[in-house]
């Protein structure tokens, strides 16, 4: 019998984002040999292409919005905005971007010492006996084997086979992030979180927005959210047409415009805008990775099918973020790349558990929201007791004159214990992210209800939401406890 001979490496891991990074860093501090292959730009989605990028945008488009806004909310302020000049917004962006890629991937790399290769990596050898497969930039050709293999490709915007829509020049979540003007009318396609992300950027940029939707805003979520978004969406002009179906997508004869005609209400109807924006998903990149080869089966989207431990079916290959298919958030990819070490090397056996994943949408005022939604907790045999509190007892709300959201509680009816939290706010990723803290240490509605809270915070709605169980407080003074 042949001697079985020594690895190139205990860790491949193929891509160089948020898991694929938390995964190197983590292998490196336990001692192991570690080569990452990037096929494009180092740093992965969230830096260059999605949540840094996006969210320098937003928070650009809201100082502009409270320069045109601040007026009519707060008495005495005159404040006014010129049209932006999206080049140089572009511009600031992107050298944004560059820095964080340097300072938090490419400098963090070389600190720690792993070797980081460009080339394009492909499976081959058998499932026994995985082999990466290198092609770099300069089309010269290399192999290497791993203990183990971890594939943290990401996803990549995908459009829906509407017909039209491939003889159309639309913009994605990634493309529509790099033009150099603000486009007069845009139409966007989706009711998920980049959707509304983007329709309420360029419309406070200064573009005229529709907004398609199959069924409700952030559909997901409690309805609750899907109406304070559409109201607030109501109030800066954008238009939001639900149950919307696109049949077909076509440019109008001069050129100018694009053309979408969409089944709304049981009958046809058209429209018309400058420029079209598709956020209608994400699907996992696994293509040309010769997956089959290796024993690794994909799901209908191409995602890698892992187990709660993050093992493709084969045990030496490992998955790690939105190439699972699972939430795609750049914090979920980063715990997903430190399991996958944990169990690679240490045995260590972790599951990856959900139950109290925070997730934030950056529209103004944000979505969060942890736990179950009321409809979950019902599904789940769960008796809840729920309350919405809007954010008009909140005093904080009141005081930056927009009392535009709620802040929603599901507890157990039975235990009192808290199981889901809801809002849309100012700063309603901190409400979340206190969420989290609230669930996994199991508090009950009374206890929240009792806890300190400092006056004029949005934190404070918290507790104002759990004494809503008990007390009526519309009848309660400012920071009465």
């Amino acid at each position: 019998m042949p001697e079985a001979t020594t690895p190139d490496f205990d860790l491949a891991v193929i891509g160089s984002g948020g898991g694929a990074f938390a995964a190197a860093i983590r292998a490196t501090n336990l001692g192991k040999r570690v080569v990452m292959i990037e096929r494009s730009t180092v740093g992965g989605t969230c830096v260059n292409t999605g949540c840094v990028p996006s969210k320098a945008l937003l928070a650009a488009a809201e100082a502009r919005h409270v320069a045109l806004d601040a007026s009519g909310r707060f008495p005495g302020i005159s404040t006014s905005a010129e049209p932006v000049d999206m080049k140089d917004l572009i511009g600031g962006k992107r050298s944004l971007v560059e820095a964080m890629r340097a300072d938090k991937y490419v400098d963090l790399a070389a600190d720690y010492g792993w070797e980081l290769r460009q080339g394009n990596a492909v499976f081959a050898g058998t499932p026994e006996e995985p082999v990466l497969e290198i092609t770099g930039p300069d089309g010269a050709r290399d192999s290497l084997t791993a203990a183990h293999y971890l594939v943290a490709t990401g996803s990549t915007s995908w459009a829906p086979p509407v017909p039209g829509l491939d003889e159309v020049d639309y913009l994605t979540s990634t493309t529509a992030m790099e033009l150099d003007e603000v486009p007069e009318s845009l139409i966007v396609f989706g009711g998920g979180y980049v959707a509304l992300e983007q329709a309420q950027l360029f419309a406070r940029l200064g573009s005229k927005v529709t907004l398609l939707v199959r069924s409700r805003l952030a559909s997901h979520e409690e309805p609750e959210a899907s109406r304070a978004l559409m109201g607030v969406f109501a109030d800066e002009g954008i238009r939001v047409v639900r149950r919307a179906a696109v049949t077909s997508v076509r440019t109008d004869p001069a050129g100018a415009e694009v053309l979408v005609t969409a089944t709304v209400a049981g009958g046809q109807e058209e429209f018309r805008a400058a420029k079209l924006l598709v956020a209608t998903g994400r699907r996992a990149v696994t293509d040309g990775l010769n997956l089959d080869a290796v024993g690794v089966k994909t799901g209908d989207t191409g995602q890698i099918l892992v187990n709660n431990r993050l093992n493709s079916t084969n045990e030496r290959i490992w998955a790690a973020g939105d190439v699972t298919g699972h939430r795609e958030f750049v914090y979920v990819a980063a715990s997903h790349g430190t399991l996958v070490v944990e169990n690679a090397f240490n045995n260590a056996g972790r599951e990856v558990d959900y139950g109290h994943l925070p997730r934030v949408t950056f529209t103004s005022p944000a979505l969060a929201a942890v736990g179950m939604t009321d409809k979950e907790a019902n599904e789940a045999g769960i008796r809840c007791e729920c309350r919405v509190l809007p954010l008009e007892y909140v005093p904080r709300a009141l005081v930056n004159r927009d009392t535009r959201g709620f802040i929603k509680i599901v507890a157990d009816a039975d235990t009192r214990r808290i199981v889901g939290i809801t809002a849309v706010a100012k700063d309603a990723g901190e409400l979340a992210a206190a969420g989290v803290y609230i669930l996994e240490a199991g508090m009950t509605v009374e206890q929240v209800a009792h806890m300190w809270s400092p006056y004029l915070t949005m934190a404070e709605g918290l507790k104002i939401a759990a004494q809503s169980f008990a007390t009526d407080v519309s009848k309660l003074s400012c920071c009465a406890s």
